[in-house]
């Protein structure tokens, strides 16, 4: 295993040489490679090998960078989005996720350019502002036909983009067993609302899931809520086509054992469907060590999870970033960035994205009953509410958005805004390595032209 561990230095001529790679046989048409969730493992559709995720969760300004009113969200700004791409796509990224988006908003530029990046986007349907996500009590309240027009038009503003690997269609919802009293039947509906809506206007199968808290009290009983099946058929349409996790257990340098990681390993073997970390990154003890990054990508965990997601790419209040944005849009590299890229280029991702799923009936779901449910507070009824007045009008139709979601072209690559390392020096002629088709990000793509620049300014990387 080829292993690699960049100081300031190094990086920064990393960071350096990431523009020379614009001229290296770059394809005209690039696109991510089609991911299937097969069975509980993501697959490449090409070359049938399992993928792993290797993800940033992706919120510049947090909650208060969404804001409709301004016609602003994550992925509404070409500039933006090319900075920000070039810096994931050097640190290994394939994947971020965005949680609040506004399907009015054009955003072609920056899914083309993550697409172009070899990055796929796990997509929120909801969001922070009223009317606009299920509540966590008294969901009913919440669960009519407006809601779920705007989680439909989030589809209908992604579902064109090849990059488009999943929709989330809840992020915690249910956060404590209070919680679990009466939102799981209607966390349910809108998958099952947000399933048909794709079967019916996607070209292409898209998975929806759910994202949730990393609660022992009603965790298991959430996997087995939304995984089971109604008679164990694996075409239920209310039943989650992947689950995901977010959290925080592994702080500083634990293990495998004591971080709870092989607990979790343990509860979610035979799982049905795709398990990842939807968020990790522990910052009880910071700056972060990231340790756990070795752990997720080893076989420890690799045949039941399909890795994770980092929280989180910019700084916030909450102290998660890897990199801190000025007002003016120029961008700071914090430690926690070298960190996690310095973790990141200990493994080997060639070897690890190449492993087939097994062979062997691939593990069925269990039959939805109400003896699945182990905790006395969670709900364990499993008739779900009917669609509300006029929703099934609205999937009947189709949402209309503004124009239509479409890949384009990408004529300058090139980062506009000043980029400084940790240090404080400026790293120049930063750039967006634009993939050829079917190629996902990985290290390896940058390693490989590394190879023929062993000694430059002095440095030796392989």
């Amino acid at each position: 295993m080829s292993r690699i561990s960049l100081n300031t230095t190094q990086l920064i001529f990393l960071l350096q040489i990431q523009s020379a790679l614009l001229t290296l046989g770059v394809s005209f048409a690039a696109a991510v490679p089609v991911l299937d969730a097969v069975d509980n493992y993501f697959v490449n559709n090409k070359t049938g090998n399992r993928f792993q995720i290797v993800g940033v969760a992706y919120q510049p300004g947090g909650e208060a960078g969404y804001k409709p009113a301004q016609k602003l969200d994550p992925l509404s700004n070409k500039d933006n989005c090319l900075r920000d791409a070039a810096l994931l796509q050097i640190m290994g990224v394939n994947t971020i996720r965005v949680y609040n988006l506004d399907p009015n908003l054009n955003h072609d530029e920056c899914a083309s350019i993550f697409n172009a990046a070899g990055m796929y986007m796990l997509i929120d349907v909801n969001s922070p502002l009223v009317g606009e996500a299920l509540t966590s009590f008294n969901p009913w309240e919440s669960y009519y036909a407006a809601y779920l027009n705007r989680t439909f038009a989030v589809v209908e503003a992604f579902k064109n983009y090849p990059n488009t690997l999943a929709f989330f269609s809840g992020n915690e919802v249910m956060n404590n067993p209070n919680t679990a009293k009466d939102v799981p039947p209607y966390s349910r509906a809108v998958t099952r609302d947000l399933k048909t809506y794709v079967a019916k206007h996607s070209t292409r199968h898209i998975p929806v899931g759910y994202s949730a808290a990393d609660v022992r009290e009603i965790l298991s009983d959430s996997f087995n809520f939304f995984q089971c099946a109604e008679q164990g058929e694996t075409n239920d349409m209310s039943r989650v086509d992947i689950f995901a996790l977010n959290s925080y257990s592994w702080c500083g340098n634990s293990s495998f054992h004591d971080s709870g990681y092989e607990t979790l390993v343990k509860d979610f073997t035979g799982s049905s469907v795709p398990v990842f970390y939807s968020e990790y990154g522990c910052n009880k003890v910071s700056p972060r060590v990231f340790t756990e990054v070795p752990t997720i990508y080893s076989s420890n965990m690799t045949g039941v999870f399909s890795g994770g997601v980092v929280y989180q790419y910019t700084q916030e209040d909450n102290n998660f970033g890897l990199v801190n944005i000025s007002s003016n849009g120029s961008i700071a590299l914090l430690p926690d960035f070298v960190t996690l890229r310095n973790q990141f280029a200990k493994l080997n991702f060639t070897q690890i994205q190449s492993d087939k799923r097994p062979s062997g009936p691939a593990p069925k779901p269990p039959v939805c009953n109400s003896n699945l449910i182990t905790g006395m507070a969670f709900n364990s009824n499993f008739t779900l509410p009917v669609l509300p007045p006029n929703a099934s009008e609205i999937i009947e139709k189709g949402v209309t958005l503004p124009s239509v979601p479409k890949i384009v072209s990408i004529s300058d690559f090139t980062v506009k805004y000043t980029v400084t390392n940790v240090d404080g020096s400026i790293i120049p002629d930063l750039a967006v390595k634009k993939l050829a088709d079917d190629q996902f990000n990985s290290r390896t793509s940058l390693l490989s032209y590394l190879s023929c620049l062993k000694h430059k300014n002095g440095h030796t990387f392989l």
